[in-house]
């Protein structure tokens, strides 16, 4: 009886107190990098990144994915890598105000787009399509870049724990003609629907998920999400890999390269495994070009 009266005592917390000043400070945030330049948000996001993030404790998890994956670098090497991490995850967050208003099409603008004419293809052929990428960069500019190209997208998201910001997370549709799908049940059963109506979807695949399949990542077997495979191979679509690089500062390239090629040979889980195999090899080469832009936050390996 005591512990589910504490229990409800710390859902009321939440509810009452914690919840509403967690959304109050994320408005007031979200609202000064509004106003301001996206290039002036993005260097104070990089200021506040670099100043705050090396000296978090979940920074120690990224050192040890570091360690791990590239065991030649020097203490010196890995730091640098880290510093680059939290500048970057810095800008991100402060360039996320202005996702909504960035015009990937034009071609003087601060987002480069490689081989968008892969995406304008799939758009013309009227089919559903899955892109697939990573949290690199600012990983947001990816689905923006596809629905200004005419793909009505959908994208796979995580809810916020805090209900009341998860507007947040739902605003990034803002700036076209896009939805989103959270994880888990219903979310599923939007995708299928989404791909049986000829849309695309959009989903970042370099993170845990405790009941997926294990992949060799790295060398290592990391528990990976297969329903890319399975929602291929069941609607026969081509799978896209594309990912976002930043140059300099707030401007990037996004960079789509050509379809996988995905055989059927009867046996689903051997062709699931090959696609998903396929996916984790691609985020690897992503990951050596620019490791200092991914997010190696990720508790993506068993311990």
């Amino acid at each position: 009886m005591q512990i589910n009266q504490m229990s409800k005592s710390r859902r009321a917390l939440k509810s009452y107190i914690t919840y509403p000043l967690q959304a109050v400070f994320v408005a007031l945030i979200y609202g000064f990098f509004r106003l301001l330049p996206v290039s002036v948000a993005s260097a104070i996001g990089s200021l506040i990144g670099r100043t705050i993030g090396p000296r978090l404790s979940v920074t120690n998890r990224a050192r040890r994915n570091l360690t791990t994956v590239f065991p030649e670098k020097s203490a010196a090497e890995i730091q640098a890598i880290i510093i680059g991490m939290w500048d970057n995850l810095g800008r991100t967050a402060a360039e996320y105000p202005h996702v909504s208003n960035i015009d990937t099409t034009k071609s003087s603008g601060p987002v480069e787009v490689i081989r968008g004419d892969i995406f304008e293809s799939v758009q013309a052929a009227g089919g559903p399509c899955i892109i697939f990428s990573g949290h690199f960069a600012n990983w947001e500019l990816l689905p923006a870049s596809a629905a200004q190209r005419g793909l009505v997208t959908v994208l796979v998201y995580r809810a916020a724990n805090n209900p009341m910001v998860d507007w947040l997370f739902r605003s990034r549709t803002a700036h076209s003609d896009a939805s989103i799908a959270p994880k888990g049940a219903q979310g599923a059963r939007a995708l299928l629907r989404a791909l049986k109506e000829g849309k695309t979807l959009g989903i970042l695949v370099d993170q845990k998920m405790n009941d997926g399949i294990a992949i060799p990542f790295f060398g290592r077997d990391a528990m990976t999400a297969p329903a890319i495979a399975e929602l291929a191979l069941r609607f026969d679509c081509p799978v896209i890999p594309a990912h976002v690089v930043r140059t300099k500062g707030a401007n990037f390239q996004v960079r789509v390269e050509e379809p996988l090629l995905i055989e059927k040979t009867g046996n689903k889980n051997a062709d699931v495994e090959t696609i998903m195999r396929q996916i984790n090899a691609r985020i690897e080469i992503w990951v050596q070009q620019h490791p200092e832009q991914w997010l190696w936050l990720h508790n993506r390996w068993p311990k």
